[in-house]
């Protein structure tokens, strides 16, 4: 998709956002760890500014081939390049009851069902939550949709949970299914999820997950969700620098925590729908950008998860 010259081009680029404009971080912790790393940080108005060389030696120390374990190990799969994977798509709120008929939420039952289909398709790789357990309280959904993925499924599996407490929990979770959590960072069987706010943001809920995931050794893929024209310049380049400058934000203070802590450069970034105010993921956009974003991950040799078309 793009020359190396071209590739180095948007690479600048975003060395000049992330040195000069900055991004914001909410988090102290956080900025303590950004500042002791050899960010500028402004406390007053929570912007923390990256030279090149930090972004570099962050690229330099993440890993560029990662096991992604499944509870069974003959769906054990390694992102490394020219490698490519699959998995479903997340996360649905609304299902077609395949009994009834009837349009309704998803619920606890449906995460698992959904589970146990992916599961059977040999095309998925790896399952990412599919939908929604809307019929537990919101705050521990995410342990109730791990406990139940688990449960239903002998892939890698791919899922958000909110915030560092119900990380430490699901990590115990998993852990259990393998045996301590020793054996857990040999062969994780779990990922974590967390997604930037565009534009160039990291709000404390997901720096705290990105920190804590590096310590207990768990993979994270830092997933932004940039809408060209809506979070985001209108522009499919303005974007995709603006989605860099994100996800390598969250790269460099992963790898400020613990080096060579595993991490995924994540995208679903599209465009908004300017008429309607939606964000279509099957526009011919998501899949420019998101070839786009495999190629600078490519550039970086990072593993990769992104949107297809």
């Amino acid at each position: 998709m793009f020359s190396d010259d071209e590739l180095y081009a948007i690479h600048c680029a975003t060395l000049d956002v992330l040195k000069n404009s900055g991004i914001r971080i909410l988090s102290k912790e956080a900025q303590d760890i950004y500042d002791g790393g050899g960010a500028i940080v402004d406390r007053k108005n929570n912007i923390v500014k990256i030279p090149p060389y930090m972004v570099e030696d962050a690229i330099q120390s993440a890993p560029s081939t990662l096991l992604l374990a499944g509870r069974n190990p003959k769906n054990d799969i390694v992102l490394e390049a020219n490698r490519t994977g699959f998995t479903n798509f997340g996360e649905g709120i609304m299902i077609i009851d395949p009994y009834t008929k009837a349009y309704r939420r998803t619920t606890k039952k449906d995460v698992g069902d959904v589970a146990r289909v992916c599961d059977a398709l040999d095309a998925i790789d790896v399952h990412e939550r599919a939908v929604s357990a809307q019929d537990v309280p919101a705050a521990v959904a995410p342990l109730h949709e791990v406990e139940i993925n688990l449960t239903n499924t002998s892939k890698h599996l791919f899922q958000g949970c909110g915030g560092a407490k119900n990380l430490r929990k699901v990590v115990e979770m998993a852990a259990a299914v393998v045996g301590g959590k020793d054996k857990l960072r040999e062969r994780p069987i779990y990922s974590c999820i967390t997604c930037p706010v565009s534009p160039l943001q990291l709000v404390p809920e997901s720096t705290e997950v990105i920190i804590e995931c590096a310590r207990l050794g768990v993979p994270i893929n830092i997933l932004s969700m940039a809408l060209a024209g809506g979070t985001s310049a209108v522009t499919l380049a303005g974007t995709l620098v603006t989605h860099n400058a994100e996800v390598l934000g969250g790269i460099v203070l992963n790898q400020l925590t613990s080096k060579g802590a595993p991490v995924i450069y994540g995208s679903s970034t599209t465009m908004m729908d300017l008429k309607y105010t939606t964000s279509p993921v099957g526009c011919p956009e998501l899949g420019m950008i998101n070839a786009a974003v495999a190629k600078l991950a490519q550039y970086y040799l990072l593993p990769s998860w992104v949107a297809g078309g």
